[in-house]
């Protein structure tokens, strides 16, 4: 029978996972984002070599990279099948949407950035559901539209709850 999201036993997880000193999301998160900016330097350095023709900025690239890799093995640790490498694309997504976002509500295009918000923060969290491992994606199951069992009053659908998930269990601001 599939599995259920159940926050609550998630967060029990989390929060028993903190006093042991075993999990420090706060510092995860902020290395998460770190990896983001990794990322957008990788893609401008690409950019920059292609448009000057100047190949000093494919060594930058690899030192970049390397560095970057070297971080996300920090928070992406036992992965399986491509894990890696949709751990990494679902956080440059969400930077690059975080950044269309951020130009929209520049332009006053309020609800489009809206929109691109949460978009960008359910793929920052979907990262974080797969590398806590707080649940089997291939084991969610859907009663209802956006519903992941038959008991469930919200009916967020899947990265609904982990939104919720997340926002609970990890506190940027705890030093």
């Amino acid at each position: 029978m599939p599995k259920e999201i159940d926050l609550k036993k998630a967060l029990e997880k989390f929060d028993n996972m903190k006093k042991e000193d075993k999990l420090d999301l706060s510092s995860d998160q902020d290395l998460s984002v770190a990896i983001m900016n990794l990322v957008s330097i990788e893609e401008h350095l690409y950019f920059t070599a292609e448009k000057t023709g100047k190949g000093m900025y494919f060594d930058f690239l690899q030192e970049i990279r390397q560095i970057r890799q070297d971080l996300l093995k920090k928070i992406v640790k036992d992965y399986e099948g491509e894990v890696w490498c949709i751990s990494k694309h679902l956080l440059a997504a969400s930077m690059r949407l975080m950044e269309v976002a951020t130009k929209q509500q520049k332009l006053g295009r309020k609800k489009e950035a809206g929109e691109l918000f949460d978009k960008a923060y359910s793929l920052y969290n979907l990262f974080w559901g797969l590398n806590l491992k707080v649940i089997d994606p291939g084991k969610v199951k859907n009663i209802e539209e956006k519903a992941i069992s038959k008991d469930d009053p919200k009916k967020t659908g899947f990265l609904g709850k982990l939104n919720d998930l997340v926002k609970r269990a990890i506190d940027c601001c705890i030093e």
